[in-house]
């Protein structure tokens, strides 16, 4: 059974509710069209379960969401919170753009709070190391710059952090740095179909179709990390819905989205990948309007479920398994090689 979010790799959690089903402490449920995601407590997206065993979770989520009081509803949708902390959110019948306003409304509210409370928390801690400093007698311009540089860190983030690791078809697994998300950029493919331009540690590569798709919705969320309002997550939802489907909107954002920083990926222009490093929240995939990019995050959210849906579970449920895998090869890059034998020798009894 998969524990690991598809899109962050943190650990999804467990309940005690759920005998059928016990991964995750958040669990969506739509019975009418068989679905069953979990909701994942890091990033807020949905995990999508491929597992045989969906229907007998989502009939055990049913019988417990109706036997629990502690719930609030609307016509469409239902939130209940049962003894062990877990939460089901029953989906009813709504409106495509209901539903897409509701879900990813509360998915970007809950990202919008929690990256506020982290730049406000930077903002306090640049201020009591302002004040400890002029107390201790340090002027204000002997650091300056540094000061600068942390406060940008902790409102954009630092430009050097590993925001993703992504795996592609070949099995290359590639880290992605925040400031390289200014470095990529998504267009048309020669095909038609989405082309994203990734740069990653060490490296850049050009993807198209589905896995230009796949390895998309891996990477924009972290664009997106300070989510959106009501208002704006409204007029993104509105833009897919003008465009007539999420898969039309992605093809016409790709053709109004040209690669902005194809220089970037010429070996011979340095002044720019330079202030593209310093200047990343400007450029590339950060360069698209944030309703366009919240759009675009919905957009492959929902083709992927959609293609899911129709019969692709092997696909689902590979990524499923990749999401497990490079979870665990990051957790073995903090960990020495020493430590590992160690670790064998006990096992073995040595």
């Amino acid at each position: 059974m998969f524990t690991t979010c598809i899109f962050c790799n943190k650990d999804l959690g467990k309940n005690e509710a759920i005998e059928e089903f016990p991964v995750g402490k958040r669990l969506a449920f739509d019975q009418s069209r068989g679905r069953l995601w979990v909701v994942c407590r890091s990033c807020e997206r949905w995990n999508l379960s491929p597992l045989d065993t969906r229907w007998e979770a989502i009939e055990a989520a049913e019988r417990l969401y109706r036997d629990t009081r502690k719930r609030v509803a609307t016509d469409n949708i239902g939130l209940a919170k049962v003894e062990d902390g877990t939460t089901l959110v029953r989906i009813g019948e709504p409106l495509r753009p209901e539903f897409a306003a509701w879900r990813y409304g509360d998915q970007f509210g809950r990202r919008r709070t929690r990256a506020m409370w982290m730049a406000g928390g930077g903002v306090a801690a640049l201020g009591a190391l302002v004040v400890g400093g002029s107390a201790a007698g340090i002027g204000v311009g002997g650091f300056g710059y540094l000061l600068v540089q942390f406060g940008r860190n902790m409102v954009l983030g630092s430009p050097e952090a590993v925001v993703a690791k992504v795996r592609a078809s070949d099995g290359q697994v590639m880290p992605v740095r925040r400031r390289h998300l200014g470095e990529s950029a998504i267009g048309r493919a020669h095909d038609g179909s989405l082309s994203l331009r990734l740069r990653f540690k060490n490296g850049a590569r050009e993807f198209q179709g589905a896995e230009a798709q796949r390895l998309a919705a891996l990477v924009i969320p972290q664009v997106n990390r300070f989510g959106g309002n009501k208002r704006t997550v409204q007029h993104a939802v509105e833009r897919i819905e003008m465009a007539g489907s999420p898969e039309q909107f992605v093809a016409k954002l790709a053709d109004l989205a040209p690669y902005s920083m194809r220089e970037l990926f010429e070996p011979n222009v340095s002044k720019s990948r330079l202030q593209a490093r310093h200047n990343f929240s400007k450029y590339g995939l950060f360069s698209l309007p944030a309703e366009q990019r919240l759009a675009l995050e919905m957009a492959l959210h929902e083709e992927s479920e959609r293609r899911a849906m129709e019969g692709e579970l092997t696909e689902l449920e590979r990524t499923w398994r990749e999401a497990e895998e490079i979870a665990h090869i990051a957790d073995n890059l903090l960990v020495p090689e020493s430590v590992d034998e160690q670790f064998r020798q006990l096992k073995d009894g040595k």
